[in-house]
């Protein structure tokens, strides 16, 4: 099955699958006390800064739980977009392991700012009211669209200056940097983010996240955090392993620009089809457009993807480092031909 309905829904790159394989030998001490964890902290720690201190955990909203454990105790909140995936996706998984209220923001394009969250940040000091305390962000965001550094450096400064926490989901990070034309630091260290949640998974490894702490005081709590939230490998060396080849010769950006790239072609074929909505810009790796329901309904039959909003008629495309321009081809095809049928 090939599809755009998600990049988790892709494999994994053969250069980290050998990875795997090449790990698969002989012993090694469990719980992260091999020599893979240990290359592996280094390589992210390059990645982040040397001040950055990572910690691999099983997937992405495990990172996310983990993190802001780390930032939150019950009676704080955490400031997110409506559309974000910890208030979409994570059954309230970090609300619940926090004890912390999620409170959304409406963002049209997903991107949080200064302006959006100011009317929440009240109460502060006052015991009747939950206390703002983290902001949560995603790059790229659930609809594709992507921070410039210096948006995410304003947020950073504004969250601070409240003393609050800004958390940063990296899970499509790479897909954003390749955008961008930057680094994964540009968009994290360099910027004042406090905490990261960063993924491989969706970027061709099998299984592949990190919590990487920016400030030390998150970092003190964290290895306990994570055995507690029931994120800690006992056989670490997998995991890994897989950090390191998907950290090696930039394999993260090649996969990335790769996905974006055919994105890009995604679009450019479906609009040479038709005269079709695309409700935000395709900025990475992920499409959002407006169909009519009995278009999607034909199209659904030989091609998975999701319904975005039913309300709205929207739908969502994922490309992934797999993607192939026949891929592309074989799913614009079947939309023509839906199209002309209907003409007739």
């Amino acid at each position: 099955m090939r599809s755009f309905g998600s990049d988790n829904n892709s494999g994994v790159h053969p250069q980290v699958m050998a990875a795997i394989l090449n790990a698969n030998a002989d012993h090694a001490l469990a719980y992260g006390d091999d020599e893979w964890t240990r290359r592996a902290t280094l390589r992210l720690k390059e990645l982040f800064g040397d001040t950055a201190e990572p910690l691999l955990v099983f997937n992405g909203t495990g990172a996310n739980t983990i993190a802001m454990q780390a930032c939150c105790r019950p009676y704080h909140a955490i400031i997110a977009a409506a559309t974000a995936h910890i208030a979409v996706d994570e059954c309230n998984a970090p609300g619940k392991l926090t004890g912390a209220a999620v409170k959304e923001v409406a963002a049209p394009d997903g991107k949080l700012t200064p302006d959006l969250i100011r009317p929440l940040l009240h109460g502060f000091g006052f015991e009747h009211h939950s206390q703002p305390r983290v902001v949560y962000i995603s790059e790229c965001t659930e609809l594709g669209t992507v921070y410039t550094p210096d948006e995410i450096r304003t947020l950073a400064d504004f969250v601070h200056s409240y003393g609050m926490y800004l958390h940063l989901d990296g899970a499509r990070i790479a897909n954003a940097a390749v955008a961008l034309g930057t680094t994964v630091q540009a968009l994290t260290t360099d910027c004042g983010v406090d905490i990261v949640s960063f993924g491989g998974t969706k970027n061709g490894c099998m299984m592949a996240e990190a919590v990487v702490a920016l400030r030390p005081e998150l970092a003190t709590e964290l290895r306990y955090l994570r055995k507690q939230t029931t994120q800690l490998f006992s056989k670490m060396r997998y995991a890994a392993a897989q950090f390191i080849a998907y950290l090696d010769d930039d394999l993260l950006y090649k996969n990335a620009a790769h996905a974006n790239a055919m994105a890009q072609l995604l679009r450019r074929r479906i609009e040479e089809t038709g005269n079709f909505e695309f409700t935000q810009p395709t900025q990475a790796n992920t499409l959002l457009l407006k169909l009519a329901p009995d278009v999607t309904e034909k199209l659904l039959e030989r091609h998975f993807f999701y319904v975005w909003d039913e309300l709205t008629n929207e739908i969502r495309l994922v490309t992934s480092w797999d993607t192939t321009e026949e891929d592309i081809e074989s799913f614009v095809l079947d939309l023509k031909k839906i199209i002309e049928k209907q003409r007739q």
